[in-house]
């Protein structure tokens, strides 16, 4: 469900929605899924000061909250 989430809301934001990856890493506390894009779309999901990349998170938190469990995004080079 996350993992939809994240990966609907990055190709919605670059140019090449093609290269959006998203991959999940469960641990025994959270789940941290990794973002990665294009090199030229970075910019995109990251926003002026950071400002989309943390309303993603608050949206995951808000999804993750709701399902009982507790995730982290993380936005590779």
């Amino acid at each position: 469900m996350e993992k939809d989430l994240v990966e609907y809301i990055a190709k919605s934001l670059v140019d090449e929605p093609a290269e959006v990856e998203v991959r999940v890493v469960e641990s025994e506390r959270f789940t941290v899924l990794e973002l990665r894009v294009a090199p030229g779309d970075m910019g995109k999901v990251i926003g002026k000061h950071g400002r989309i990349a943390k309303a993603i998170r608050t949206v995951l938190q808000a999804t993750a909250t709701r399902l009982g469990k507790h995730s982290v995004l993380e936005i590779l080079d």
